[in-house]
C-alpha cells in the first residue's frame, strides 16, 4: 500500500521512536530499519520529536519533554547529527507537548533554533503543540515562534481539555486559538507541507478532509496576501 501511495505522492516519514533526547541512548536497530524504510520509500521529508523516551531498560511509550539546558541540547545534537549521517539526509526535528515545567533552560524557541544551526537540520513546527503548552505552563507561543528561522513542515492536531490541563490526544478537530497560531505561523515562515494528525476517534473521512481543506483554504489566503 504504501509503496502504491509513493507512486503518486510524496511520503513523509515520520518517526515516534527513537527519544533522540533519552540519556541512557536510543535503538541503533530501529534507526537501522528507519534507513531501511527510508531507502525503499525515498520519502520526501524524514522526521522525529524533540524527546524522550528510555530508562532504565524501558522504553516509555510516550513523547516525554526535555529541559532545554546546555547540557540536553549537546546531547540532542549529537543525536541528530548520528541520525543524519546514518540515513544520508537531512532530517526535521518536531516540538512536543508538555504538561509539567522544567526549570534552569532557555525558551523552547531558542532550543530549536539552536539545535537547527548546531545540526543543519530542519523544523517540523507543530503548532497544537506550541498552543498546549502556553496554556499548560504559560510559555507564550507566539514568541516561541519568533525565536525559530525556518520551518519545513507543520502539523495541526486537536486536544482535549480536561480541566485547566490541555492533552495533546490527536482527536478532536483543529481548536480556533490553533488555527490562529496556523495563520500567524505562515505569515512567520511562509507555506509550509501542513499534516492534520488525528488518530484517536477516527471521524469520517470527509471530517478529516474538511479540516485538510481548511488548511489549504488559510494557506492559500496567505499567499495571496502576500503576492
Amino acid at each position: 500500500m504504501l509503496e502504491r501511495v509513493r507512486a503518486d505522492f510524496p511520503v513523509s516519514l515520520h518517526g515516534v521512536g527513537l527519544g533522540l533526547g533519552s540519556a541512557e541512548g536510543f535503538s541503533e536497530s530501529h534507526l537501522a530499519k528507519l534507513k531501511d524504510l527510508a531507502d525503499w520509500i525515498d520519502p520526501a521529508l524524514v522526521s522525529e520529536h524533540l524527546c524522550w523516551g528510555y530508562a532504565s531498560g524501558r522504553h516509555f511509550n510516550d513523547l516525554l519533554p526535555l529541559p532545554y539546558t546546555g547540557e540536553a541540547l549537546r546531547l540532542v545534537a549529537g543525536r541528530v547529527q548520528r541520525m543524519q549521517e546514518f540515513l544520508g539526509r537531512r532530517v526535521l526535528i518536531e516540538n512536543v507537548s508538555a504538561y509539567v515545567g522544567l526549570d534552569g533552560g532557555m525558551p523552547e524557541g531558542e532550543f530549536i533554533r539552536e539545535l537547527a544551526r548546531r545540526t543543519g537540520c530542519g523544523v517540523l513546527l507543530d503548532v497544537n503543540n506550541l498552543y498546549v503548552n502556553q496554556r499548560n505552563l504559560g510559555s507564550d507561543a507566539l514568541a516561541q515562534m519568533e525565536k525559530i528561522d525556518a520551518v519545513d513542515e507543520i502539523h495541526l492536531a486537536g486536544h482535549l481539555v480536561s480541566g485547566d490541563l490541555l492533552i495533546d490526544h490527536h482527536g478532536d478537530r483543529v481548536a480556533p486559538a490553533v488555527w490562529r497560531l496556523y495563520e500567524a505561523a505562515l505569515a512567520r515562515f511562509g507555506p509550509a507541507p501542513t499534516l492534520i494528525e488525528w488518530d484517536t476517534d477516527i471521524p469520517a473521512l470527509e471530517v478529516l478532509v474538511g479540516e485538510a481543506a481548511k488548511a489549504q483554504a488559510i494557506m492559500e489566503a496567505r499567499d495571496a496576501l502576500a503576492a
